[in-house]
């Protein structure tokens, strides 16, 4: 009779490692491939890359399932990743192409197709360099792009202190909507050499990446390229308010009011900082608005003075350049 237990026992614990065992190798029966012939394409964009990709191998058995995958790229020495899920064989973004691209992919299974575990594949990788000509102090230094009053973009940059007097550059851009990168038609120079540009007026061109690379020529030497990315609307310098009026209301509040800037920028966009001088003393405060009121902090007073300048505010873009100040508009007491 032990015998007889002691079988069941041993085949009870057979039955559970059996069907245990058989769902494991079931499990790990199911695999899948890479994505195949992986790669970053430069389509001449000055950084706006392709990364582009094949469907795996042998998807014969996953038919009916939809096949995604995790894309993960970053500019070289970057902290972290951007990461993307996609059912698409093509993605496209921008890089500073000053450092190197690195991306990998792999391809991933629903858990409805694998038995409710997900199933990754492993990772195919990429990289991009631009090769690197020329000394790093043969590129241009301090660049600076300025969109006046949201109409008139202008760069300008100095030459690199490592390029000798033959050299000259050339400045390049592109961005979504032209159908490849154009060269700048309207230099700036100083003594025969290019030091700006000026643009044309760029249909379309706001609330996109803007990509410039400035490179150069000489007979004796090879120059480093640079390469900058923009958002225009960030980089835009409005005008200083005009027509300011300082009105006293009462012998306590003062009324003081300007006209918005002219030009294409709509009002909502615009943030106004003021300086307000009473006396010998001074303070600054902001506004979205034209007009505030402010209290004079003496009936003796003799002279209140304000000037207002302006930017683009947060809801219009991530940043901007504060306009010149306007002219100073007073109040003289009688003394």
């Amino acid at each position: 009779m032990a015998f007889i237990h002691l079988d069941i026992r041993c085949l009870y614990t057979l039955l559970i490692c059996t069907a245990f065992g058989s769902t494991l190798s079931s499990n790990a029966e199911i695999k899948v491939n890479p994505p195949q012939d992986f790669e970053i394409v430069d389509p001449g964009y000055l950084g706006y890359l392709y990364l582009q990709w094949q469907p795996p191998v042998s998807l014969d058995n996953f038919n009916k399932c939809t096949v995604e995958y995790e894309l993960k790229y970053r500019n070289v020495d970057s902290e972290s990743w951007r990461t993307i899920i996609t059912k698409n064989l093509l993605y496209k973004d921008g890089f500073d192409l000053n450092k190197g691209v690195e991306a990998k992919i792999h391809t991933l299974l629903p858990r409805q197709c694998t038995n409710g575990s997900e199933v990754q594949s492993s990772w195919s990788e990429a990289t991009y360099w631009i090769s690197s000509q020329g000394n790093l102090d043969t590129k241009i230094q301090d660049m600076d792009c300025v969109y006046y009053n949201w109409k008139y973009l202008l760069c300008s940059w100095k030459p690199g202190m490592g390029a000798h007097l033959d050299s000259n550059y050339s400045l390049y851009y592109w961005y979504e909507g032209l159908d490849h990168a154009l060269e700048c038609t309207d230099y700036i120079q100083a003594k025969g050499k290019n030091i700006g540009c000026r643009f044309p007026y760029l249909e379309s061109s706001d609330y996109k990446d803007f990509y410039i690379c400035v490179n150069g020529s000489s007979e004796s030497q090879l120059i480093r390229p640079s390469y900058f990315i923009f958002q225009l609307q960030n980089i835009v310098k409005p005008l200083p308010p005009d027509y300011l009026s300082l009105t006293m209301k009462n012998s306590k509040e003062v009324n003081l009011k300007w006209s918005i800037p002219r030009g294409p920028i709509p009002a909502k966009c615009l943030i106004y900082e003021i300086e307000f001088t009473e006396d010998d003393t001074a303070w600054v405060t902001t506004t979205i608005e034209n007009e505030i009121y402010v209290t004079r902090t003496s009936n003796e007073s003799l002279q209140l003075c304000f000037l207002v300048r302006s930017k683009m505010n947060i809801y219009c873009a991530d940043d901007g350049i504060w306009s010149e100040w306007s002219d100073e508009q007073c109040w003289k007491g009688m003394g």
